[in-house]
């Protein structure tokens, strides 16, 4: 075994504090594992986590560990989200490594287990174990059971949809109020293959989780038994000195990118991918990678892509099964948190069933589901096309209806403003502008459904995308963003998008020198405390927007 690193730190004083907290003078030679644990009783995602902390710490301390119980940020979209118009969750992100760094860095533990939940604390703690680089292994947290109505499932999804739809009069499958009483029935994180789910996937892609974990029901009794077997291993993981940085490598990230387009995730996981990637400090251009991986095809429609529901795709296989379907185009040597490479853990595993995730021969549809546009329009913005099947217009040419932020946008829908035709704009939703890509931008897809304008306009905008949104022709994350002077701070009505999915491209038509000529609104929403100080060092979309400073 290695040099433990908390041995390096056993003063006096530090041996006096923890024989106050029980452990004896045997314990402070036993690696010393943070068991980093989100809980929340604001948001249903985190509310299992308190009983799955305890049957990590159990396991730990069986294997031959000390567990420290640590505790994080825990932004949840419908309940943190509720202020600032939601800019306090993809800042929240960054409070999570943070949070890490300041109590698992600074007290020197040997290893840490995630206890990984919800849309941010997997990115969080996908950069806090790049950043430390000490031995790290992640649970998935799982996802919420869905209720039933009349016998047909319904979920968080139907409420979102169903409420906005509503107020553009779309009528709901059923009523509102009975929505919201069946939707979440359990613990864990929302159904379906939004921006969580996605997540868990990108996590065991990353080989960052023990095989088959992902995706799990929340609480279930094979989600405890994964924990069980999690706790074990970064006990060994500690003693194999076996770390992130060395699972974090380009092979590691073409697997988790190929998972996403497979599975047509979250367009959120392309930021995550390169937030890790900038704090493992490899090098890698996720944008760029992405692109390359434009051939991937999609192997399974789970909603709201398709109707397939969570517990099918996690039945079927899951992030596993999707992975042995694409072993021949991904890297199969890709070293793992087992200690085995990839194609050794899938060695001897068997798919059951083509329905759900689709062989390779027979995929649901062509790649790419997700796809990356550049112009003079947008050096870098995110398309998602899910299924390709012509049901969405995957080129459009039109005037732009500009709109200055998402409220805005919804009242110009609900007044008959934006038309067939329209570029819909909803600008200064962007990583400072909103900051923290905050805005709402998501609601306006619903409300351009429930209009009917969903396939008759294209939306665009710079700020990010609820992981349920698959709606139309929709750009977003659009950099330069409009608070720094990006073109969409600069567009006007009646200017001519054009948006090319076949040619990647985005572009307004207006030479270099017309735009010169123009200023835009910049910052229309204020922000004080940690907003503030987010939005002064936030870095572009092409880090993911992580808080660093630039290089010197």
């Amino acid at each position: 075994m290695p040099e433990l690193r908390s041995l390096a730190a056993n003063s006096p004083s530090r041996r006096a504090n923890w024989k106050a907290l029980g452990l004896s003078q045997e314990d402070m030679l036993k690696p010393k594992i943070a068991v980093v644990n989100s809980s929340s009783e604001l948001a249903i995602c985190y509310a299992h986590l308190d009983g799955i902390a305890r049957i990590v710490k159990e396991e730990i301390r069986k294997a031959g560990g000390i567990p420290f119980e640590v505790r994080t940020a825990a932004p949840s979209d419908f309940i943190t989200g509720a202020n600032k118009a939601g800019s306090y969750i993809l800042a929240g992100r960054d409070i999570i490594a943070n949070d890490i760094e300041v109590q698992v860095e600074a007290a020197l533990l040997d290893g840490m287990i995630c206890l990984t939940s919800c849309d941010k604390t997997p990115p969080g703690h996908l950069m806090a174990a790049a950043r430390l680089n000490i031995p790290t292994i992640l649970v998935i947290g799982g996802y919420q059971q869905a209720g039933q109505i009349d016998g047909e499932p319904v979920d968080v999804e139907d409420v979102w949809s169903g409420q906005i739809g509503e107020r553009f009069g779309k009528k709901p499958k059923f009523p509102i109020a009975d929505l919201a009483e069946n939707a979440i029935m359990g613990p864990g994180v929302c159904a379906g293959m939004a921006t969580a789910n996605t997540m868990h996937s990108v996590v065991e892609a990353l080989g960052m989780a023990l095989p088959g974990h992902a995706p799990v029901r929340g609480n279930s009794p094979k989600m405890q038994e994964n924990a069980r077997a999690a706790a074990r291993r970064i006990v060994e993981m500690v003693g194999e000195d076996l770390k992130p940085r060395s699972i974090l490598t380009e092979g590691a990230f073409r697997n988790a990118i190929a998972t996403v387009l497979a599975v047509s995730g979250s367009i959120n996981a392309i930021k995550h991918l390169q937030a890790t990637a900038i704090e493992a400090e490899n090098g890698l251009d996720i944008f760029a990678m992405w692109e390359e991986m434009a051939d991937v095809p999609v192997l399974s429609a789970v909603r709201p892509t398709g109707e397939v529901r969570i517990e099918q795709f996690e039945d079927a296989g899951g992030a596993r099964a999707i992975l042995k379907r694409l072993l021949p185009m991904i890297e199969g040597s890709a070293l793992t948190c087992t200690g085995k490479t990839l194609a050794e853990n899938l060695e001897g595993y068997e798919v059951e069933g083509p329905d759900v995730i689709r062989p390779l021969d027979n995929p649901i549809g062509p790649g790419p589901a997700i796809a990356i546009l550049g112009g003079n329009f947008a050096d870098t913005a995110v398309v998602r096309l899910g299924i390709r099947d012509g049901s969405r217009p995957e080129e459009f040419e039109g005037p732009a209806r500009v709109f200055e932020s998402s409220m805005e946008c919804l009242q110009g829908i609900e007044d008959g403003v934006v038309k067939p035709g329209d570029v819909v704009i909803a600008r200064n939703q962007g990583l400072k502008g909103g900051p923290a890509m905050g805005g709402s931008a998501s609601l306006v897809l619903f409300a351009l459904d429930a209009a009917g304008l969903a396939k008759t306009t294209a939306f665009v905008t710079d700020g990010q995308l609820s992981g349920l949104c698959l709606k139309g022709l929709t750009v977003a994350e659009v950099a330069p963003e409009a608070a720094i002077g990006g073109p969409i701070g600069l567009v006007q009505d009646g200017d001519i998008i054009r948006i090319s999915v076949q040619n990647r491209s985005i572009d307004i038509d207006l030479t270099a020198e017309e735009m010169a000529t123009r200023t835009g609104p910049g910052f229309r929403i204020p922000a004080t405390g940690y907003l503030s100080t987010f939005r002064q060092d936030v870095q572009p979309m092409r880090t993911g927007g992580v808080l660093l400073p630039a290089k010197e």
